[in-house]
């Protein structure tokens, strides 16, 4: 592609974003797709985020992305927020508007899509969720508003776990998200559950970590979603496998979170051939 006059920006901003997968996404889409836009990555300093934003839309950004740690306090500098971001009460994607930016949460719906693809079903399911911070957060909504019979929050800090469980029932008008202590999942029922890995515990460097290492949790999944992509195969996930369960992780909600902020930004929906051979190029970066 020829960068010139009439090529779009969209990038990404946080602290720290050399790491991030995000350029690889969308400027693979731009080119399979013929769009006349890059993407780059922005690091943004503590107490900038206001500065950033304003100075995205004075250089006429199309858009941007947001990741840790602003996904929440990005959301005072914009003009307009999508109602489900404001639901889940963190934003990872801006849209260009008249007069400043719109927010959305791209991630959820990224979630949903990567879910759907490998066949997993939300509606109707007993679910099990590891964690209770904002990755928590947002999944225990998106399961209440999808349809899950139960979400039993499992979190070391029960106070952090009946908070989230407070919020997201009092938003979705029903008794959904159970929160319990982490040691509490031996009172679980003797049932196959859906879990989903939502805390950084085994992100690389420390991959053998894991929140609970116990057989007695293993043998009641059906099917295990880490949300990690790094390592490839979470420790999580092989005790998954190994008690006859099927395990995934979190590459494709990436890739989705991703799809769905470019079509945001671009007016286009992103055929899922062109999806496929971004997660493709995305899974060579670790396989």
């Amino acid at each position: 592609m020829e960068i010139n006059g009439k090529t779009r920006t969209c990038g990404l901003i946080g602290n720290p974003v050399e790491h991030t997968l995000s350029p690889m996404i969308h400027n693979t889409l731009s080119k399979l797709l013929g769009h006349n836009l890059v993407y780059v990555p922005f690091p943004v300093e503590q107490g900038r985020v206001d500065t950033a934003v304003a100075g995205a839309d004075a250089l006429n950004l199309l858009g941007l992305n947001v990741t840790v740690p602003y996904k929440s306090e990005v959301i005072k500098s914009l003009r307009e927020i999508d109602e489900l971001a404001e639901n889940i009460g963190a934003v990872n994607t801006l849209v260009k508007t008249d007069g400043g930016y719109k927010g959305y949460n791209t991630d959820m719906e990224g979630l949903y899509r990567a879910m759907t693809s490998e066949g997993i079903v939300i509606d109707g399911e007993q679910i099990i969720l590891l964690g209770a911070g904002g990755a928590a957060r947002a999944v225990a909504y998106l399961c209440a508003v999808k349809g899950a019979d139960k979400v039993y929050m499992l979190n070391r800090t029960v106070g952090k776990a009946e908070t989230v469980a407070e919020e997201v029932n009092r938003t979705v008008g029903r008794e959904v998200i159970v929160p319990m202590a982490t040691e509490d999942y031996t009172k679980l029922s003797d049932r196959k559950y859906l879990a989903i890995q939502g805390t950084s515990v085994g992100l690389a460097p420390h991959t053998e970590d894991v929140v609970i290492d116990d057989a007695a949790l293993y043998e009641k999944i059906h099917t295990g979603f880490d949300l990690i992509y790094n390592p490839w195969e979470t420790k999580f996930m092989r005790l998954v496998k190994e008690h006859g369960g099927n395990a995934y992780n979190g590459l494709k909600m990436l890739l989705y979170q991703g799809i769905i902020a470019y079509e945001l930004w671009n007016g286009v929906s992103v055929p899922e051939e062109s999806a496929q051979m971004v997660y493709e190029k995305l899974k060579g970066h670790f396989v």
